[in-house]
């Protein structure tokens, strides 16, 4: 086997398990965390961080064409998705009321709201 391979092969599962390991860390702080925006962030940035380092991972093991555009077709329409969906729970705890507005530091929606009610 070229040494340049092994040195892929080993570099990939290294950082697939880092990956999932920072996965893991989002996964216990959406467990932990008190609210609903500190679990949204929780959700998102660990999760798309620790995905694109297990498909970098993957994609020093795999090597093939066809599978590293599959793997970039994955982070992308993930990286695309995961943070929108957390915004909309955000934003529909928000208007539904599950937000304490005293731990917020900028409340620049409420702005917003009140202006499209009158």
């Amino acid at each position: 086997m070229n040494v340049w391979l092994q040195i892929t092969d080993t570099a990939g599962a290294v950082l697939v398990l880092l990956g999932a390991a920072i996965c893991l860390l989002g996964v216990i702080g959406m467990l932990k965390l008190p609210d609903v925006l500190s679990r949204s962030h929780a959700a998102t940035k660990p999760q798309s961080l620790g995905m694109l380092i297990v498909l970098a991972g993957v994609a020093l093991r795999l090597r093939s064409g066809m599978d590293l555009a599959t793997l970039a077709l994955i982070g992308f329409f993930q990286l695309m998705t995961g943070p929108v969906a957390a915004h909309l729970v955000a934003r529909s705890a928000y208007r539904t009321g599950q937000i304490d507005h005293s731990e917020l530091l900028f409340d620049e929606l409420d702005e917003q709201l009140t202006e499209e009610s009158r």
